[in-house]
This record gives C-alpha cells, sequence and structure tokens, in this order.
C-alpha cells in the first residue's frame, strides 16, 4: 500500500472552538464564504444527548479522489509520496466539475476570484517538516495527523462514524473517534 497521510478527527476531545477552521482561515486568508475546514455540530438522531459533539471537516484525500477524476486541466492531483489530493488554484478554469462531483463538499466556490479552492493538508508546511495548520491550531487537540499505511488503528478508530456519510467508492482517508455519551463525575460533596 501506498503512503497516505490522513487527518484522525477525535470526537471525544472537540470541544466546538473552531479554532481548527480560524488557524485554516488565517494560514490561507479565503475570500468571505469560501471555507476549507467546517466544524459539523452532530445531529440529535447522531448523537442523542444534552451535551454536543462535533466533527471537524475539510477534504478527505481520498484514496480515488473524484476530483482529481473530473478536473479536466489537471488542476488537483494526488501525491505519490504521502496521498495529499493537492489544488492548484491557479491552474483552476473554473469549471466547477470538482465542486459538484465531491459528495464530501470538500472543494469550496470562490465566486469573487472565479475558481474551486480546497484543502490541501498544507502541502507547503508538511513539507517544511511543519504540521498543518489545523493540527497545530487545535487546543484541544482533537485533530491529528495520520500515516495511515504505517500505523495500526485501534479499534475504536472509524473511517465511516455515525453521521459521516459513507462513499465507499471514494475510499476517504480521514479517520474518527466517536463522540461517547459524558461521564457525570460526581464530587464527595455531591453525595
Amino acid at each position: 500500500m501506498k503512503k497516505q497521510l490522513a487527518f484522525l478527527v477525535n470526537s471525544k476531545k472537540c470541544i466546538g472552538c473552531y479554532s481548527c477552521a480560524m488557524a485554516c482561515k488565517n494560514q490561507y486568508h479565503q475570500e468571505k464564504g469560501v471555507v476549507w475546514r467546517k466544524l459539523k455540530p452532530l445531529e440529535a438522531k447522531d448523537y442523542p444527548h444534552r451535551d454536543r459533539a462535533f466533527y471537524s471537516l475539510a477534504c478527505n484525500h481520498c484514496a480515488t479522489p473524484i476530483c482529481v477524476e473530473v478536473c479536466p486541466v489537471g488542476a488537483h492531483v494526488k501525491r505519490e509520496k504521502d496521498g495529499i489530493v493537492v489544488h492548484s488554484s491557479d491552474k483552476c478554469i473554473y469549471c466547477r466539475q470538482c465542486i459538484e462531483a465531491c459528495p464530501y463538499g470538500a472543494p469550496a466556490d470562490n465566486v469573487e476570484l472565479q475558481r474551486a479552492e480546497k484543502c490541501s493538508m498544507c502541502v507547503e508546511r508538511i513539507d517544511a517538516g511543519l504540521l498543518p495548520a489545523c493540527v497545530q491550531g487545535c487546543p484541544a487537540k482533537a485533530i491529528t495527523l495520520i500515516e495511515l499505511t504505517e500505523e495500526k488503528l485501534p479499534d475504536y478508530v472509524k473511517q465511516y462514524p455515525v453521521g459521516f456519510d459513507k462513499f465507499e467508492e471514494l475510499n476517504p482517508s480521514t479517520r474518527f473517534v466517536e463522540a461517547v455519551k459524558p461521564k457525570l463525575v460526581l464530587n464527595k460533596k455531591d453525595l
């Protein structure tokens, strides 16, 4: 199996602070309304508890990315050395095929600059030996960078957790630790 870097999203740790999305925005200065990393609150049907739970979502850097397949000018490329799906905005002809084809909604429509854009896992930071901005910016350490082909992941790490759409033909690389119902912690004075 080829090397595949991936995001591991730990919903047990995520506090819903949007620091991951803001770190991405601060790194790339996207136009107003253009978002590459989103925080998705889990719906009551998926997480039926009073407390909130979230998935931090961006491009999944799929094993068989539809954006690479449909782009007529090669603006999307899956790197051999690490599996990152890189998007080159300067090559984009704004045909919008990637935006329409991706069932996960990763490519963003930048109407102002007339181009598609998406998370490229901070490829320039990774090439410089740094972590992606979202990983570095998460105060709860709820997003980490993992290597799927080298690490044996525990059984509780899921590819398709409840509330995350299943598109097996794309084989998304993002992995998740599902949120669980919080435990009630009592102090001695509460007893």
